[in-house]
């Protein structure tokens, strides 16, 4: 019996420092490498041979955004 509530405890922890761990993870990992913003896509449009547009670029930051609302 003493086992099963040692395991339970011990499993919440997990989980809790978990998520804790990942989450501080993930916020060091955006401040390092953050979302593609307008100048990253005016280069890649850029390199790909492509004028940038103020118009094209707000579209497709508009199509991104929408992308991640749809993925959440």
């Amino acid at each position: 019996m003493l086992y099963v509530i040692v395991f339970i405890i011990g499993a919440l922890l997990g989980v809790i420092g978990g998520f804790f761990g990942a989450r501080a993870y993930m916020k060091k990992y955006f401040q390092d490498n953050p979302p593609i913003n307008e100048d990253m896509l005016r280069s890649m449009m850029m390199q790909m041979g492509q004028k940038p547009s103020t118009k094209k670029l707000n579209q497709m930051m508009a199509q991104m955004k929408q992308a991640q609302k749809k993925s959440k």
